[in-house]
């Protein structure tokens, strides 16, 4: 068992294993700012075409629904299929705008890799001082 806990002590330590944890802090930070990009920002903007939010579109395929007005809310009967079709628009909504988000993050980093790399390539390349006279 010792030597079990000391082979996952070597792991945890190894930098990949942490460079996953902190892309994993990262990535739950990064997904509740875009989660709210949507839901607040993006999502109310849909929401004018269509006149009301879009997670709440939906069709009744059985059954009925009456909108009780001093909860707010849709009311439906024992029997009622409903197909929620607005939350799966706003499921891909989300999905695409995650998505892109993290392609230009990508897109930005590697752009800052490849500027670090060749500036590495030049310091490696450049001859010391001493040896040009």
């Amino acid at each position: 068992m010792k030597k079990f806990f000391q082979e996952f002590g070597a792991f945890i330590s190894r930098g990949n294993a942490l460079d996953l944890a902190v892309g994993l802090v990262i990535g739950t930070a990064f997904n509740a700012i875009i989660k709210s990009l949507v839901n607040d920002i993006i999502m109310p903007l849909i929401s004018l075409i269509g006149g009301k939010d879009v997670g709440n579109w939906f069709a009744v395929l059985r059954g009925t629904a009456t909108y009780d007005l001093t909860s707010g809310a849709w009311v439906f009967s024992a029997d009622a299929v409903v197909l929620r079709y607005g939350a799966f628009i706003q499921a891909i909504i989300d999905f695409l705008i995650i998505a892109l988000a993290i392609f230009l993050a990508l897109k930005v980093i590697m752009g800052f890799r490849k500027k670090l790399d060749e500036v590495k390539a030049k310091l490696v390349h450049k001859e010391p001082e001493a040896e040009k006279k």
